[in-house]
């Protein structure tokens, strides 16, 4: 290993050091240290090296990890390091050239091979360490998803959120300790999880049914689905921002008046990388925006800041694009324009004669696109039907 680098991050599956390429046998009884969890030191054999307990909050373990640097340190993870494992964590402190990661078999792999299912058509999660609610954008019947759990309890959380949502119907394959002489595989319904006590390491297979609500993929979502007290960007209004705003992968939203916050949920919504900060006055709905996060597992997305526009913004990373809709200005305007860089995309919309003539001089100075949005819905008129026309929205999309 003279020529390898220091640390080693090596897979290690449920039967230990079994079935291990030569590669990581030769790291394992080579090593000055292994480092793991208890559980994975406990399926080691007997070595020549120090055994060191990973601690826990897990970032502590890392300032152990470099006051070995420069002896033959290994550390243990779970299967495939870089497959929702610890690996990304760990490398984030290192350089390149001071880490090699020898992969085992994930317990995905093991699942699938269990089940008989293509990966590459299976959603995969990490809720270990993650609220439930991650899986609520992915709940649609005939979805196939495994999930990784922290602990056997978490299984009976996964069943009553999935009958919750309105997916109780949908069968379940709990798998322990796959790939190791604890291993066992207990199918169930959601609605009908036998009273068990599961343990870790542990994996559900879901295969979504029943008549709850799907997301659907397009921009627009049924109001219904939001937390809001009116203040809210309606259906047909918020397709079309969103269509205006344009996500793409991995850019960043600021949703100036956020209200509910659903334009900031449906642009999360629109790519796993995309993240938005919503900026609202009133905390009132500063925590509805907090609860419609949550509840489309977009917590870790989707910041909320409580304040005015300008004002609010100082710090915040910058956009790729801006949604004005609420609190529009001149003032506001003239601070987004020295603010932000060429080429961010800015919507905004307005209601009022007042602000719609702020659009108006703003499309005369810096082009872009001015459209006004009429829509009109049916509904009782005496004994028949006629049009209830909503108030004109004006939108003004400008790229600077």
């Amino acid at each position: 290993m003279a020529d390898l680098p220091w640390l080693t991050i090596l897979g290690l599956g449920e039967d230990g050091p079994d079935g291990l390429p030569p590669a990581s046998l030769r790291a394992l009884h080579e090593a000055e240290i292994v480092m793991g969890p208890p559980r994975h030191l406990s399926l080691l054999p007997d070595l020549d090296a120090s055994r060191v307990e990973w601690p826990v909050p897990f970032a502590d373990g890392l300032k152990i990890l470099r006051e070995y640097r420069g002896r033959r340190v290994v550390a243990l993870v779970s299967g495939d390091p870089f497959w929702f494992g610890a690996g990304s964590v760990i490398v984030r402190a290192f350089e390149r050239t001071e880490w090699q990661a020898l992969p085992a078999p994930s317990t995905f792999s093991h699942a699938a091979s269990r089940l008989g299912w293509p990966l590459e058509s299976t959603l995969c999660l990490g809720l270990h360490a993650a609220p439930l609610a991650r899986l609520r954008p992915h709940l649609a019947p005939g979805e196939r998803i495994i999930v990784l759990l922290r602990d056997g309890a978490a299984v009976t959380d996964l069943a009553a959120y999935l009958s919750d949502q309105g997916f109780g119907d949908s069968p379940l394959t709990v798998l322990e300790a796959l790939g190791g002489p604890r291993e066992r595989i207990t199918d169930a319904r959601a609605d009908a999880l036998p009273d068990t006590a599961f343990v870790r390491p542990v994996a559900v297979a879901i295969e979504v049914a029943g008549s709850g609500p799907a997301l659907p993929r397009a921009s627009g979502l049924l109001d219904d689905f939001f937390a809001s007290d009116g203040q809210i960007t309606k259906r047909p209004v918020r397709a079309l921002a969103l269509s205006a705003l344009a996500p793409r992968p991995g850019e960043v939203l600021w949703d100036i008046g956020g209200g509910s916050g659903s334009i900031s949920v449906e642009w999360c919504l629109s790519h796993p990388r995309c993240r938005a900060t919503s900026i609202e006055t009133r905390s009132d709905r500063a925590a509805r925006i907090r609860e419609n996060a949550e509840t489309f597992g977009l917590d870790h997305r989707m910041r909320v800041v409580e304040g005015t526009a300008p004002e609010a913004l100082s710090g915040l990373p910058a956009p790729d694009a801006v949604f004005i809709g609420g609190g529009l200005s001149e003032a506001l305007l003239l601070d987004l324009y020295a603010r932000l860089a060429a080429g961010t995309r800015l919507v905004a919309h307005a209601v009022t004669l007042g602000s719609e003539s702020v659009l108006t001089d703003w499309s005369g100075r810096l082009g872009g696109d001015l459209m006004r949005i009429e829509l009109a819905d049916a509904a009782p008129l005496g004994r028949m039907r006629g049009w209830t026309p909503a108030r004109p929205v004006v939108q003004w999309r400008v790229v600077l």
